[in-house]
């Protein structure tokens, strides 16, 4: 399967799986593969978010240290 391109998209493919998995159309055949398509979606919201946190920390000290100049 394809890489998102953005958190957002990653989590929208997320809420259609979960709909998926709670729907009565979802087999017991299907649920592997929908199981395992969420997880590679987290790892990648997971990836994304601490990315940005560390993007957002060093702003931070960046503008904090020119404050403080």
């Amino acid at each position: 399967m394809n890489k998102p391109q953005s958190y957002k998209e990653a989590v929208t493919e997320l809420e259609q799986i979960l709909a998926q998995m709670e729907s009565d159309r979802c087999d017991i055949d299907s649920l592997s593969k929908y199981t395992a398509r969420a997880l590679e979606l987290l790892k990648f919201c997971k990836e994304r978010l601490f990315k940005t946190n560390e993007e957002v920390e060093k702003c931070l000290e960046e503008l904090k240290t020119a404050l403080s100049e």
